[in-house]
């Protein structure tokens, strides 16, 4: 389930040898690839895989997707995590180094306020039929109210591990749709209702927006946005209301949890395919890297439990449905 974790806040600077451009990766997620015994082979890896532009194959890739995930922060710190749809070609590259958006404002979502000239965004480009994603991070620069471009601040591919393959199209009726739901209040609140926690323990799938102040490095805010999936009921909730979610072996780049280790804030979003229901959470986040508790999660390497503060849900907002209603 991971690309990507301990609690320890260890900020050990990554290392530079005179000459070379510093480290792609910030402290967070050199510290646990030290405590994996991984950090010099990642940091050669990551010089190779991160960049601050896309390639061709990603320039390709993003104006044939129909949505979206992004990663934001509001004013008062908190992260949020979204789905954003619009036709094929609401995505593509201006230039290797910006990407152009269109989409409308929306209210509604508590991450369309971390949408603004300047803020910190992560975007991560998903196919879930073909199982293929890719990741990137930058600044928004906003040119009017439907319409924004990222200039890149890193640019790169992930694997299609714990990916559910969907066939996912557009309902009918998606007009009215929108505008019905938009003008339906969403539902908000702090502690967990029954309707949220079934919400949250029959999905396969969540996505998780995390991110640094990265002011060492002289890179800004650095959000991130990531997949994540399992069997349904895969993530589970304590007596606390916390939820418990197992992490598996990825490929070491610890964007996410690395991110947490120096900033425990985090933000969820899951999503139900079949009515288009967007239930987003915001909180903090801990990293339990072994003990009895990672051992009740087969293939966990360690767990992540998150807190939530405030959640919002909204009905029918997510305008593609499975086609057919069920998985390709």
């Amino acid at each position: 389930m991971s690309d990507d974790s301990d609690t320890t806040t260890h900020r050990t600077a990554p290392q530079n040898t005179p000459g070379r451009t510093p480290s792609p990766w910030h402290a967070g997620e050199v510290r646990l690839q030290e405590i994996l015994g991984v950090d010099a082979r990642m940091e050669e890896v990551g010089r190779k895989v991160l960049r601050d532009h896309m390639i061709e194959q990603h320039r390709l890739f993003y104006p044939q997707l129909p949505f979206a995930v992004l990663g934001t922060v509001d004013g008062d710190g908190n992260p949020w995590a979204t789905l954003r749809a619009n036709r094929p070609g609401f995505l593509f590259a201006t230039d290797p180094y910006h990407l152009s958006v269109t989409l409308p404002r929306d209210q509604t979502d508590p991450a369309d306020i971390g949408l603004n000239d300047g803020d910190g965004i992560g975007l991560l480009g998903i196919e879930l039929h073909t199982r293929r994603r890719n990741r990137l991070n930058g600044t928004i620069l906003r040119r009017n109210e439907t319409s924004f471009d990222i200039k890149v601040g890193h640019s790169f591919g992930n694997c299609p591990k714990y990916i559910h393959p969907r066939n996912l199209a557009f309902a009918p009726d998606v007009e009215d749709l929108q505008s019905q739901d938009l003008r339906r209040s969403p539902q908000t609140g702090v502690t967990l209702t029954k309707d949220v926690r079934d919400f949250i323990s029959q999905s396969d799938t969540f996505f998780i927006a995390s991110y640094v102040d990265n002011a060492a490095l002289d890179r800004g805010r650095e959000v991130d946005v990531s997949h994540r999936g399992g069997p349904p009921g895969f993530v589970t909730l304590d007596d606390t209301g916390a939820l418990i979610i197992p992490d598996y072996a990825g490929n070491r780049f610890f964007n996410t949890l690395g991110n947490l280790v120096i900033n425990p804030l985090a933000g969820l979003v899951f999503v139900d395919f079949t009515t288009g229901d967007m239930l987003q959470l915001t909180g903090t986040a801990e990293i339990v890297m072994g003990g009895a508790m990672v051992t009740q999660f087969v293939g966990a390497e360690r767990l992540l439990s998150f807190s939530p503060s405030r959640w919002v849900l909204r009905r029918g907002v997510f305008p593609m449905r499975m086609a057919g209603g069920a998985e390709g």
